[in-house]
């Protein structure tokens, strides 16, 4: 096996774009770091068709296929956030290579006493990358007008936000634009560098770390801030509202995919009108700054292509707003519609 980079991601038996869309989105911006996806069940496999990313990354067996690969990444994002069972064996063995081990989890990788026993024996690294030490309220003051932020909002979970938020950041900075995408999730720390783990900060202070973000990168012309979970999701609305509060966008990008009818992991509670949705949430943003919705990412990956095209007309027509599909479309006519948010003054 020829190495691509210095990194394996581990996915073994979730290998599919809803369990395992941390390794799709590590591989779709950061293919370059990826050696190869492990996951002994679909050895050989062709990746492109387990994750519909990574065309020429290889999918191994074990880790004695991982060549130079100096990383695991746990490619995956269980409901509850546990390393599953099938994983530990794996982890424990790239630990007694000397592996570095990257995490997204929500049980902390560094507090299991099996795990970190051994790391500390083979000089292993663990990175919980959801560990947070976050603990101050929001001020709600201190905003630089002239950086506009952009949050994603979500009709669910996993439909899109956090690869919008990227796309539209990417957009902007191809058009000449100071733009910056803030990462509130593991994944999109992974992918950028730095952010905050909103969901793993206690909720009393998820508006703050989210304001404190916005904070330490207001010297941007744009903010393209990742969302999470939906403000209607029995599960996840708390985190949702508290980056709405604390970031205080100016403009949101609401996110949907075609053809989903059911909230994610709840089949049984139907969603709701994406009327209904823009409707709640821009009655939550309702602050002096606030414009709006200003378009519509709709993830087409589940319909086909003469079905995309008729739903994206469908909304285009009831709501007045650029509607597209950031991955097949591109995000251009999201970034017009963020370029538009600028008054002729240069202001708010």
């Amino acid at each position: 096996m020829k190495a691509r980079g210095n990194t394996i991601i581990l996915t073994q038996g979730f290998s599919n774009p809803h369990s395992a869309k941390t390794a799709c989105s590590y591989i779709r911006y950061r293919s370059r770091d990826t050696a190869a996806v492990l996951d002994a069940p679909n050895q050989g496999a062709d990746c492109m068709k387990l994750l519909g990313v990574g065309k020429d990354i290889p999918v191994i067996g074990s880790l004695d296929e991982a060549g130079h690969a100096d990383t695991l990444l746990i490619g995956i994002a269980p409901s509850g956030g546990k390393l599953p069972s099938p994983m530990r064996k794996i982890v424990l063995e790239a630990i007694s290579r000397k592996m570095t081990i990257i995490a997204g989890l929500h049980e902390f990788l560094s507090d299991d006493l099996e795990i970190s026993k051994a790391a500390a024996h083979s000089g292993s690294r663990i990175v919980d990358l959801r560990r947070s030490d976050h603990s101050t309220v929001s001020q709600r003051k201190g905003f630089r007008e002239e950086c506009l932020r952009i949050l994603t909002v979500g009709q669910d979970c996993g439909v899109g936000k956090m690869v919008t938020s990227i796309e539209i950041c990417r957009g902007l900075k191809q058009v000449g634009s100071d733009a910056k995408f803030v990462a509130t999730g593991q994944t999109g720390i992974l992918i950028e560098g730095d952010g905050c783990p909103i969901d793993a900060v206690v909720s009393d202070f998820i508006n703050g770390a989210a304001e404190n973000l916005v904070m330490i990168n207001q010297d941007h012309e744009f903010l393209s801030i990742e969302g999470q979970g939906s403000v209607l999701h029995p599960r996840y609305s708390a985190v949702t509202l508290g980056l709405l509060h604390g970031c205080m966008p100016q403009g949101l990008v609401l996110c949907a995919e075609a053809g989903r009818k059911t909230v994610s992991g709840m089949d049984h509670i139907s969603l709701p009108s994406l009327g209904k949705l823009k409707k709640l949430y821009e009655s939550l943003a309702d602050w002096d700054s606030f414009q709006g919705v200003i378009g519509i990412s709709l993830n087409c990956r589940n319909v086909s292509q003469e079905e995309a095209q008729k739903q994206k007309g469908e909304l285009s027509d009831t709501f007045g707003l650029p509607v597209c599909d950031v991955i097949s479309d591109g995000p251009g006519l999201l970034v017009k519609a963020a370029l538009k948010m600028k008054a002729p003054s240069g202001s708010n």
